[in-house]
């Protein structure tokens, strides 16, 4: 009895629910196009926050801003700077600035969902921001720092909702399973091999008889040989007679 019980649970813990192997149902086309619709509202939304953010015009602090071309200068500053709060507000501010990239993106476009092309696509977006920024906007400068910040918020977005909301929203059709072969077929298949299988060994055994009998003279020549002894083994006989009398 337990080795049954055993058999039958190792059984039934081996195969998997066909639920569970075609994975999450996609969802009906008028609900996705409703998300979809409302991520792209979101997304817009937000576009109008970045721009008054980042395209601001702030002629105050023209004479304190400057380029920053080298990755991880601004970080030291930020690290070495006095006041703590200001510091944390720099830097978590624009990684919050990514995060909306990492969840809207893989609902707007399925093509964008992947863990190296959402902050590949955030990265280029907020490059070309930072680049308006620093040519066109006054009291604002190139930061490459901040397109890093805004690149590893962009992949905490996705790894932490980003990639479910992709999956729910975008599901896979599930495949239909292969029909499996015929047993007819199979079985014919099977009675064929074995019939030939049965026929060569016949055939092998045969041969090997055949092989393993003297084999004699064969058509005229071997008959002129018979004769031939046959005259020689008289005379033979004769004299040994003689002897003996």
């Amino acid at each position: 009895m337990a080795g049954t019980t055993s058999r039958s649970r190792s059984t039934t813990s081996g195969r998997r629910s066909p639920a569970a192997e075609r994975g999450p149902r996609p969802l009906p086309l008028p609900l996705r196009l409703l998300v979809m619709a409302l991520a792209f509202l979101a997304m817009v939304a937000f576009g109008a926050v970045l721009a008054g953010l980042t395209l601001q015009p702030s002629p105050a602090s023209e004479a304190l801003t400057h380029s920053n071309l080298r990755p991880g200068a601004s970080l030291e500053l930020y690290w070495h700077h006095p006041d703590a709060r200001d510091a944390l507000k720099q830097v978590g501010g624009n990684v919050l600035l990514g995060l909306p990239f990492g969840i809207l993106l893989p609902v707007l476009a399925p093509g964008a969902r992947g863990l190296l092309r959402v902050p590949a696509l955030t990265a280029l977006m907020m490059l070309l921001v930072e680049l308006v920024q620093g040519a066109l906007v006054t009291g604002r400068a190139f930061d490459i720092d901040d397109v890093i910040l805004n690149t590893t918020g962009a992949l905490l977005g996705y790894l932490l909702l980003g990639r479910r909301l992709g999956r729910a929203v975008h599901a896979r059709a599930p495949r239909e399973p292969k029909p499996a072969p015929a047993r007819g077929t199979g079985a014919a298949r099977g009675k064929g091999t074995s019939q030939g299988k049965g026929t060569g060994q016949g055939k092998g055994t045969a041969r090997a008889k055949a092989s393993t009998q003297p084999k004699g003279p064969r058509g005229a020549w071997g008959r002129r040989l018979r004769v031939g002894r046959r005259k020689e083994a008289g005379p033979a006989s004769g004299r040994a007679s003689a002897a003996s009398k």
